[in-house]
């Protein structure tokens, strides 16, 4: 969520549909949802496919495995940290490692993983979970931050052009990997 985005006050014409959908975006900002969701939807696939059959006239082509009951396990695991990344904020990083590990376990346990579709799914939660940081409100009185732009803030230098800090100096410590002109001595 954008956290200089300015926020939603209501009006008296308003639908509740529109209020709906602003409140919505709203929760949704201050939470990792697409990681959440990707993990939620990954559990699916792989809980489904070892009991599912598929009929075509009078054959049944099962995809049954002799490990059903854990990839049962797999897929409720990764719907419950899908549900956790929406409702827990702080246990992100957890989340995000054991989707990652439940994926991979999931390819030798499940049908490779509800053919590929929950490991890939389950994969881009956990990444999405580990890179998510929760925004903090810019101060509105700070003069510096208000004047530059953002490309500028960013930048440090003229025309994105990263400006070198005050405390360093070219070579800050004189050791052999610095010495003779960058080349190591070996004794």
């Amino acid at each position: 969520m954008n956290p200089q985005a300015p926020v939603y006050v209501r009006r008296s014409d308003d639908a509740w549909l529109t209020v709906v959908y602003y409140h919505f975006y709203a929760w949704r900002g201050r939470r990792p949802f697409w990681a959440g969701l990707f993990t939620l939807f990954s559990g699916f696939p792989i809980a489904y496919f070892p009991y599912a059959d598929l009929r075509l006239g009078n054959i049944t082509l099962a995809m049954a495995t002799t490990a059903g009951s854990g990839s049962l396990i797999i897929g409720v695991l990764l719907i419950t940290l899908g549900l956790a990344l929406w409702f827990q904020q702080g246990i992100r990083v957890f989340a995000g490692v054991a989707s990652i590990l439940l994926a991979l376990v999931s390819l030798p346990v499940s049908n490779l993983g509800g053919f590929f579709i929950g490991f890939t799914c389950a994969m881009i939660g956990g990444g999405l979970a580990l890179a998510w940081a929760p925004g903090t409100p810019v101060d509105e009185t700070d003069p510096a931050v208000g004047d530059l732009g953002k490309a500028e803030a960013m930048a440090g230098g003229p025309q994105g052009i990263p400006a070198p800090r005050g405390t360093e100096a070219a070579y800050a410590s004189e050791t052999t990997a610095h010495a003779d002109g960058g080349r190591n001595s070996a004794g």
